[in-house]
Order: C-alpha cells, then sequence, then structure tokens
C-alpha cells in the first residue's frame, strides 16, 4: 500500500512494518518470517517494530483487521425499497468486484488464506470473521426477504451464492494462480450476469 507524505512520522513508520510484513509473509510464510527481517525490510528498527506490535501474532492480527476493514463499504450498504432490486444489486455487487480487484486486500488475503491454510485453527477463526464482515450483503438481502421482493430462502446461504459468482472469477484465480484481474468489460459481464441468474431463481 502507498504510504501518504501527509501522515504523522510514527503512521508512516507503522504503514511501513505493515507493508513490510505483508511483502514478507507472502514470499516466505508466516513461520519463515522474523522481526527482524521484517524491520530491515520496512527500514526501521526492531524497536520500532516492537513498539508498534508487541508480537509476530499480535501484527498478522492487525493485518487481519486490515482484511476485514476492507469491507467496510458493503457493511454500509442498505436495502432502498422504492427502488428496483436490480439496480441495487448491480451497485451491491459493483462495490464488491472494486474491493476484489484491489491490489492490497489481494496481498492480505494471500497472507491470511496461506497460514490459514498452515493452521486450520486460525483458518477458523478468519472464516467466521469473514462471514461477520459479509452481513452487508447478508443484511440486504434480509431486509428484500422481509419486503416481499424475494422467494423464502436462507440469506446467509444466498448471499455465499451470490458472492462466489464474483470470487470464482475475480478473487481465487488471481489469489491463487496469479491471474490478472479482470478488465473493465469483463467485470461488467460477470456482475450482471451474477445479478441476473440470482434474481431469476430469487425474484419474487
Amino acid at each position: 500500500m502507498h504510504i501518504s507524505p501527509s501522515l504523522r512520522l510514527t503512521d508512516r513508520k507503522r504503514q511501513a512494518i505493515v507493508n513490510a510484513a505483508v511483502a514478507e509473509f507472502r514470499t516466505h510464510g508466516f513461520d519463515a518470517t522474523s522481526m527482524d527481517k521484517i524491520a530491515a525490510t520496512a527500514g526501521v528498527s526492531k524497536r520500532t517494530v516492537y513498539n508498534h506490535f508487541p508480537s509476530k501474532d499480535d501484527l498478522f492480527a492487525h493485518i487481519l483487521q486490515l482484511l476485514w476493514d476492507s469491507s467496510a463499504a458493503l457493511q454500509a450498504f442498505r436495502y432502498r425499497p422504492e427502488l428496483p432490486l436490480r439496480a441495487q444489486l448491480l451497485e451491491l455487487m459493483e462495490q464488491k468486484m472494486a474491493l476484489l480487484r484491489d491490489a492490497y486486500f489481494l496481498d492480505l488475503a494471500r497472507v491470511a488464506i496461506a497460514e490459514g491454510i498452515h493452521r486450520p485453527e486460525r483458518a477458523q477463526e478468519m472464516v467466521a470473521r469473514l462471514a461477520d464482515k459479509e452481513e452487508g450483503v447478508t443484511g440486504w438481502l434480509r431486509a428484500a426477504l422481509a419486503d416481499g421482493k424475494l422467494k423464502p430462502m436462507d440469506p446467509v446461504f444466498a448471499s455465499h451464492q451470490l458472492q462466489g459468482q464474483l470470487k470464482c472469477f475475480a478473487f481465487w484465480p488471481q489469489v491463487t494462480m496469479g491471474q490478472p484481474p479482470l478488465d473493465a468489460a469483463a467485470e461488467a459481464a460477470v456482475v450482471g450476469m451474477a445479478v441476473d441468474m440470482f434474481l431469476a431463481y430469487y425474484a419474487a
């Protein structure tokens, strides 16, 4: 992530440490990365690293928090009964797609997923917290269901269905196989088809 020169020196150092940790965790994995190496990559002293993050686990937890916080825009999206379902869903999934194309978000996700594979208990924690953060989409579906605009369904299950259609083209190939992000036309096609398929099945 770019470090803004307008940040205070201590905040710039903190962001440099986080960026260095993401890079080192991606390249070498969590266990093989030392706080010394993170300090060297960040261009700060080891003491500075520990002043910001008492342990490597604390630093990793901060990275996870950044990942969860990235979905704040989806959390803020609210159902509007006066607007057509398709227009709202398109807007919501376009916001989701913008998140999935963000390079820093993808870097954070790679680090989190790789560590989750090595430590299943951490993976379970990540999945639980990510489910909470996807409540924005689930909440929208729940509101539309209560408004009588959707057929009876499980909003959590349907949320995973809808978002999964985007992720299979614009998240997993990029995270696991290093494929480039979709271009604008491909993104629009994926979003449009996902929304239309969803409404064809679930619209009341």
